[in-house]
């Protein structure tokens, strides 16, 4: 009797999505772990007194709209302070910055967006810059999560769209990103994207967010890797169950991912499951490193499990990379590695 044939899990490798202006701006919404997000369930550190100012910061910048809210909680009776029309929240990974701007985010009224600096600039690709103003034009606020400064030319790109929103009322909110050959934390990022927005830097006000990356408090700091058997039997388990698991050899999937613009990687992890990756190894090219940054950081969002054999995740950037400038972006994306293999996600990502 021939043998029964084995199902094969589909590969993320295989799929290459389009993704159009129309269906980027649909996608302009906190990550699902952040729907309920407010500055009420956000919990400052109390040995960082930062965090607890960083929501006083933010109460005040939204109460403006509160302000205009006829009686309710949050009416006053005196006027709101008079506020910058932008928000910059600087600070390390994992101590709540993308938690305090979905918040922000939720407490704005009418028309609003909220996207990574990756996700508006391939708005402003598939559209064109005019057609992307006209599409963000009116919105009570805009929230840029993690600011790019790896590339001048998409920065000053942003600064320039920016620049064109809140001339016609947009308030700004954005978080920061580590700018390339930065080793320093903090406010030498902020000092940094202050420059490079030029003039635009007295619409913000800077709010620094002091502390430690909560994600790493309950996990032992290290990616769960398994067996190959293991890997495999995992698989075959799951999608007997049903499950929607997809399989890929590392090297392949990191080909992959260098012939796809980082905008469409949502698109290729979209209705997946659990994520199954073979043979992990070493990086030593800096592209791939980031590369997978921006297919983990999508990966993070939507929630999807990592199950992998090899090199451990959070070791796949070498010495030269950590020691680099994009040391905290690397950092992030290994902490962000730990909590997909272990099952430790956080209702609340960052």
């Amino acid at each position: 009797m021939a043998p029964v044939a084995t199902r094969q899990p589909p590969r993320l490798a295989d799929r290459s999505p389009g993704i159009t202006g129309a269906e980027i701006v649909a996608e302009l919404v906190p990550p699902p772990q952040f729907d309920h997000a407010s500055f009420e369930s956000y919990r400052p550190d109390p040995d960082f007194p930062s965090q607890a100012a960083a929501v006083e910061k933010l109460h005040e910048f939204a109460a403006v709209w509160r302000a205009q809210r006829p009686g309710g909680f949050f009416s006053r009776s005196r006027k709101p302070k008079l506020e910058l029309p932008g928000i910059y929240l600087d600070g390390g990974f994992g101590v709540g910055k993308t938690h305090l701007l979905a918040a922000l985010w939720h407490a704005a009224p009418g028309r609003k967006y909220f996207g990574t600096f990756m996700e508006y600039t391939a708005l402003v690709g598939a559209l064109g810059f005019a057609d992307a103003v006209k599409q963000l034009q009116g919105a009570r606020l805009i929230c840029i999560d993690e600011f790019e400064l790896d590339d001048p030319g998409d920065t000053m790109m942003m600064t320039r769209l920016l620049g064109a929103l809140i001339e016609t009322g947009t308030r700004v909110a954005a978080t920061s990103n580590t700018p390339p050959n930065s080793l320093g934390e903090g406010r030498f990022a902020a000092s940094d994207f202050l420059r490079e927005i030029q003039a635009m830097s007295s619409n913000f006000e800077t709010v620094r967010i002091d502390g430690l990356d909560y994600r790493r408090r309950d996990t032992t700091g290290r990616a769960v890797k398994v067996e190959p058997e293991d890997l495999e039997r995992m698989v075959s388990v799951m999608l007997e169950r049903g499950e929607h698991v997809t399989q890929d050899d590392f090297g392949a999937l990191m080909r992959h991912l260098g012939t796809v613009h980082p905008s469409k990687y949502i698109k290729i992890i979209s209705g997946v499951d659990v994520i199954a990756i073979d043979d992990v190894f070493l990086l030593t090219n800096q592209t791939d490193a980031l590369h997978l940054v921006a297919f983990i950081d999508r990966v993070y969002d939507a929630e999807i499990p990592i199950i992998a054999s090899g090199l451990p995740l959070n070791e796949v950037f070498d010495a030269e990379m950590l020691a680099g400038g994009y040391r905290k972006k690397y950092q992030r994306s290994q902490s962000r590695m730990v909590a997909l293999t272990t099952g430790e996600l956080p209702p609340h990502a960052e």
